[in-house]
């Protein structure tokens, strides 16, 4: 692989005394050019184009940390490599402050000097060669790993370390390697679908406590047991929010609160915010809340709005369970309602519990799909996780938790469901009172091919409410999505590439759980 030569310009009033060390940089490959001046350095920044700057901070006429910023107004992006006689600490602040890329103490040694280059100008391609090679060499346990999943629990940690690599090679020069993960994660999640429609209704049905964790125990296995013990607790619950999305920005709430318990659960299916956020928080499968509380369970074809009960189903649901707790239950949809929070914090946490739903992610991935200027700034998983972060670092959540890690508090992070890119269609026909989503259908006379889905002909069988006797739920698995056979290809266009939820993927169904508990101050 061709790799363009290193051009650094060095700069130093003693340039002669340092000719070993240009000629070692040589023997290297670098094109080094020299100066003996400040003001001659900053001519030649103009005029030709340098990878690196070694500059002497002391110097006759213009001192180094002078051309800093005239170097720096030319290119703020150069990096450079600040080198002084002088271990003064304000020197060394205003050179940060600078913007320098390193700081060293004279007398350097060649390897010195090579390291600090390696280390402002290679970085990305070592990296990028030192993660490829990592992965080729993993690649084939993986995938013997993902071969051998018999467990969820095997499942959870074969998913991590997708995530991790998929990270991991995130914008690396290597693209290739990147192809190479997204067809193992793809064979992965078409596993994982013959391992869920194997074994779902099973573990739904099951009365053992040693079935996974889903949606209506989520309350019950995490947030109960530090209700008895006294603790406050937020749960904060993103719409949408998948692991790899959780990865990215818990470094940012790492400054504030440290994991007590990393986790995943399993969403229910569908993996829709109708039935998994209600299921968690009525800690109810969405039959049972059907039946038990008719009046507050929305069918499909009613035109309202799914999750409108949701703090009536949380509070049914702490009194059946005989969690006699103040709590506060609040749906953010605008900055005021954000604000509102931040405002009256203080207030808010005399409850032992305070819920806060948080819907922006859910937000981007249907903005994604319907607007094309969004599909552009998250064409692909790292620009769609890059939005998601940009959003953190600016928002009113991230304020609430720097307050919430000045107070005695137990914080919970979690979500609903997850979301998958889906690329494949497959043709479903159903009447008009089939439910639109891309991932499950729910309808009669539902027309598929058995091949291609997850089929529930008996809603009940998977604790799922029907509209009509001959209702039935289909789910589609991997990265398919449910396309009807009118306008076809149009569709199929229109949404392939796009972030759906509703069905059977890793990325859906198994979502962070996480608490989190103050940084000593």
């Amino acid at each position: 692989m061709y790799v363009k030569a290193i051009k650094i310009l060095w700069v130093d009033d003693e340039i002669d005394l340092l000719r070993p060390h240009i000629i070692f940089l040589e023997g290297k490959d670098y094109i080094v050019d020299t100066c003996n001046n400040a003001t001659e350095a900053i001519d030649m920044v103009r005029n030709t184009h340098y990878d690196l700057i070694l500059l002497d901070e002391n110097m006759p006429g213009m001192s180094g940390l002078e051309a800093l910023s005239e170097i720096k107004a030319i290119d703020l992006t150069l990096p450079i490599v600040m080198i002084t006689k002088s271990e003064e600490e304000d020197i060394m602040d205003e050179a940060i402050g600078g913007h320098i890329s390193d700081y060293l103490i004279k007398p350097v040694n060649p390897k010195q000097i090579l390291l600090s280059i390696k280390k402002n100008t290679d970085k990305r391609r070592l990296v990028s060669e030192k993660t490829t090679s990592a992965y080729q060499s993993r690649f084939s346990q993986l995938g013997m790993e993902i071969n051998d999943c018999r467990s969820l629990e095997d499942w959870k940690q074969v998913y991590k370390k997708l995530v991790f690599w998929e990270l991991e090679l995130a914008g690396i020069e290597d693209s290739g390697m990147d192809e190479v993960l997204k067809m193992q994660k793809s064979e992965a999640n078409n596993l994982f679908a013959r391992f869920v429609k194997k074994n779902y209704l099973d573990w739904i049905n099951s009365e053992s406590n040693d079935k996974p964790l889903f949606s209506p125990n989520v309350f019950r296995d995490k947030v109960f047991p530090l209700l008895d013990k006294g603790e406050k607790v937020v749960f904060v619950l993103i719409d949408n929010l998948r692991v790899d999305q959780w990865q990215i920005i818990y470094p940012i709430i790492s400054d504030y609160f440290m994991m007590k318990d990393d986790d995943m659960y399993c969403s229910i299916l569908p993996t829709a915010t109708q039935y998994a956020r209600n299921a968690m928080f009525a800690g109810l499968m969405p039959l049972d809340i059907q039946k038990h509380y008719p009046e507050l369970w929305i069918n499909e074809d009613e035109d309202s709005s799914k999750n409108i009960h949701e703090e009536e189903l949380l509070a049914l649901h702490l009194k059946r369970k005989y969690r006699d707790v103040k709590f506060n239950y609040e749906k953010v949809n605008s900055k005021k309602t954000g604000s509102k929070i931040i405002d009256n914090l203080s207030t808010l946490l005399d409850s032992q519990l305070n819920v806060f739903v948080y819907n922006f992610v859910d937000m981007l991935s249907h903005a994604r799909t319907e607007s094309e200027m969004i599909r552009e700034l998250a064409n692909d998983e790292a620009a769609y996780r890059s939005l998601t972060a940009s959003w953190f670092e600016h928002s009113q959540l991230l304020e609430l938790i720097r307050k919430l890690s000045e107070q005695n508090i137990k914080l919970i992070i979690s979500t609903d469901h997850g979301a998958i890119r889906v690329q494949n269609s497959v043709k479903v026909v159903g009447d008009r009172q089939t439910n639109t989503n891309l991932r499950y259908k729910q309808g009669r006379n539902l027309n598929y091919n058995p091949k291609e889905v997850f089929e529930v002909t008996k809603p009940s069988q998977a604790c799922l409410p029907q509209m009509n006797m001959s209702s039935s739920y289909i789910f589609a698995t991997g990265e398919d999505f449910l396309a009807y056979p009118n306008n076809y290809n149009y569709y199929s266009s229109y949404y392939k590439n796009t972030f759906q939820h509703g069905g059977i993927s890793l990325e859906e169904m198994l979502i962070p759980l996480i608490t989190l508990s103050p940084k000593k101050k």
